[in-house]
């Protein structure tokens, strides 16, 4: 066993315990002597002494022995000759997901923006050595989650997003902006954003390549995503009679995502069934996995348990001889 460490050093000042414990069976065994007093030793010379003559003390030591091994098992040994390799992907992502009331088309299922959710939910969770964050836009954007490796959390947040949380239109360039600005004092190797959407950028300060051009600045890569069947696709419409699905024609401007794709190095895709997105996602999931790094790093082991167990066993046998075989001898 290499490399032993304890956890609670600061018990090992019990020991200290044991000084008076030994200091006083010596005082006790030195009085403990016979009372009879005599003139010569002569006459006791050719009595035999046993071996419990020779192993009187052994009950003792074997106590004190029990008592440091107990204190070393509170200390807390732990080990570190295990080693595992381990890889981390170093890599921090923002998804910047469109929640305009386009997004509740019925061409995925059971919409655009439950469909985008979902495939997302699965991405996180399988990165859980990445740092992710959240960027919705509409009319206008906001983080929803920043950069965190609690993906549980992330996830929740993400349960919640829904249509009309902000001012409807499809603001791409601020949504962009916000997740640079969300990225661009990462230290991570490698910082991505994914950034989906079912239209064309009609509202907001910043124009989408303008952003683009923000996100290269900072290295930072753009996989831009598409979303909606080729041709119309049914939308919920409200009407005094209820709401109605009719069909609504997609327009997605893919020259523009195409371009933001290019100006940081990422790639274009168009997710036209949930299907696809799923694919779409698996693509990306294996384009930035290139970025990993193998760390080795010690794995400690716990190793009170063996102290424990032999300061029960040495405890005992010290109890057994002190109450058997030297029961008769002080």
């Amino acid at each position: 066993m290499n490399n032993i460490t304890f956890k609670n050093p600061e018990y090992f000042y019990l020991l200290l315990i044991l000084v008076p414990i030994i200091l006083w069976y010596i005082f006790r065994y030195r009085k403990s002597g016979a009372s009879i007093r005599f003139s010569s030793f002569m006459g006791f010379r050719t009595i035999h002494k046993g071996w419990k003559h020779y192993l009187r003390h052994l009950p003792f030591v074997l106590q004190i022995a029990g008592i440091a091994l107990l204190t070393v098992a509170l200390a807390r040994p732990q080990s570190s000759d295990s080693w595992q390799n381990v890889t981390t992907e170093g890599i921090d992502i923002v998804i910047a997901l469109d929640i305009s009331t386009s997004m509740l088309a019925r061409d995925f299922q059971p919409d655009r923006l439950e469909a985008a959710k979902e495939v997302a939910t699965r991405f996180i969770s399988g990165r859980p050595n990445d740092k992710i964050g959240l960027v919705v836009f509409a009319g206008e954007s906001f983080t929803q989650c920043p950069l965190t490796t609690d993906h549980a959390v992330l996830i929740n947040l993400f349960q919640d997003i829904h249509s009309n949380m902000i001012e409807d239109g499809t603001a791409i360039g601020n949504g962009l902006a916000t997740s640079v600005a969300r990225l661009k004092e990462s230290t991570a190797k490698s910082r991505v954003i994914i950034l989906l959407t079912d239209g064309e950028n009609n509202r907001g300060a910043i124009a989408p390549v303008t952003a683009a051009e923000m996100a290269k600045t900072y290295d930072i890569r753009v996989y831009t995503v598409g979303v909606g069947t080729i041709g119309t696709a049914p939308y919920p419409v409200p009407t005094p009679f209820g709401t109605q699905i009719r069909e609504v024609e997609v327009k997605i401007d893919e020259k523009t995502l195409q371009e933001i794709a290019d100006i940081t190095g990422g790639s274009y895709f168009r997710a036209t069934n949930n299907n696809k997105l799923v694919q779409i996602y698996e693509q990306i999931d294996k384009l930035e996995k290139s970025k990993i790094e193998v760390k080795e790093y010690s794995k400690k082991d716990e190793e009170f348990q063996r102290y424990a167990a032999m300061a029960v066993v040495i405890l005992a046998a010290g109890l057994f001889l002190k109450l058997t075989l030297f029961r008769n001898i002080p």
